[in-house]
């Protein structure tokens, strides 16, 4: 095998749905010539509201799928539940494969809240999974308060916003949440960092940020990802070198709402290629 030959392998990136296009955009942004694959398993839309076994089993299915059929070089979990549920396991299972996941950013939120006082939107499996709580309790001697809010629902309204009726529910949802939180601002004692610990809410970004305030910061978890990804690509010489950017489309139940999520928020027309 050719030294090159790996490096021009895609990258595998994997969610139960549109969310992880989030996490997909802030790739393309930093490694404009690397090839993804992207699998949406919408059969099994959303993770949030399902138990470990469940989603470490169907992380399983997609790493499998993703190098079986397209002999990946790399895999994104685009999703913070099967972050945390599962890739403790696939890297211990494929120690070979530079596997990838995402967290809700509250340490670089604790760094820059000037309130001290931080909100973490997040799905309930990803706030009580041990990997989450880990990563609380090291934050303790920052002195920051976090309030955490599970959103149950807010992930699948997203999955579903092509209709007036679901754009009108991830408002509601949004202004929910919102509202046990407390209040947002900067001045003491309120919420001035937001962190949208799901990679479906950036895309209800413009709610969020209507809602709390353009004073609130609120922060995603694309672009850390992104940066690990090139160093760690370029330290074992698997940046591609020559001309990719390419982009394959998969999914495991209906292709709709990804085809419509990758023309609104990628700005491209794209069959899926239903798996």
């Amino acid at each position: 095998m050719s030294a090159s030959l790996p490096a021009s392998r895609p990258i595998g990136v994997f969610d139960s749905g549109v969310g992880g296009l989030s996490i997909l955009k802030a790739l393309q942004q930093q490694l404009p010539d690397e090839n993804f694959v992207y699998l949406a398993d919408s059969t099994y839309a959303p993770y949030g509201e399902r138990d470990e076994a469940f989603v470490l089993e169907r992380a399983r299915e997609c790493l499998q799928l993703l190098n079986r059929q397209h002999a990946i070089k790399a895999l994104v979990i685009a999703c913070n539940t099967a972050t945390a549920l599962a890739i403790h396991v696939l890297r211990q299972e494929n120690p070979e494969l530079p596997i990838f996941g995402v967290e809700p950013a509250i340490k670089p939120a604790a760094a820059g809240s000037r309130t001290r006082k931080v909100g973490v939107l997040a799905t309930t499996a990803t706030l009580q999974s041990a990997k989450f709580q880990d990563l609380l309790h090291s934050l303790e001697t920052t002195g920051t308060e976090f309030v955490l809010q599970a959103c149950e629902g807010l992930a699948d309204a997203i999955e579903q916003q092509w209709q007036p009726a679901d754009q009108a529910t991830v408002h509601a949802l949004c202004s929910q949440y919102l509202a046990h939180m407390g209040s947002f601002g900067t001045e003491a004692g309120q919420i001035d960092t937001l962190v949208l610990g799901c990679t479906h809410y950036p895309f209800a970004a413009s709610e969020l940020q209507s809602l709390t305030g353009e004073s609130v910061r609120l922060l995603e978890p694309g672009a850390p990802v992104a940066r690990r990804m090139q160093q760690v690509l370029q330290d074992k010489g698997l940046s591609n070198g020559s001309a990719g950017g390419q982009l394959q489309l998969l999914a495991t139940g209906e292709t709709r709402n990804l085809e419509q999520a990758v023309l609104h928020w990628l700005s491209m027309r794209q069959q899926v290629l239903r798996v």
